[in-house]
């Protein structure tokens, strides 16, 4: 068996684009000005890990209008989500042992 941190998506793991990752996972499409206060990075700094994300199919972006203003949404493409899921249960398998749901564990067992 490999270890989990072998099934991180390294282009994932940058801070800046889990947290891009993990706000658009709750939401259908997220404006680029909520995402940029949610995840608190300047805009050249989100458009620059929006277009990596995109350019690897996980995030699709849409311009558009609202009344005569311009206006960016972000969302996560099935393959983003699938990706993003795969990398937050390799890191939760990384935390909580290969084990966690195991209760055939004598050591944890008298830890408890």
């Amino acid at each position: 068996m490999t270890h989990p941190r072998h099934r991180l998506e390294d282009l994932i793991h940058s801070p800046v684009r889990l947290s891009i990752m993990a706000a658009l996972r709750s939401a259908e499409a997220v404006h680029f000005g909520l995402l940029r206060d949610t995840v608190e990075v300047s805009d050249s700094l989100l458009s620059k890990h929006i277009t990596a994300l995109e350019s690897a199919g996980y995030v699709e972006v849409t311009k558009g209008y609202v009344g005569r203003r311009p206006r960016t949404w972000c969302s996560l493409t099935p393959e983003g989500r699938a990706a993003f899921d795969a990398h937050i249960a390799a890191l939760r398998e990384i935390v909580q042992g290969p084990d966690s749901g195991n209760g055939d564990d004598p050591a944890r067992a008298a830890a408890q």
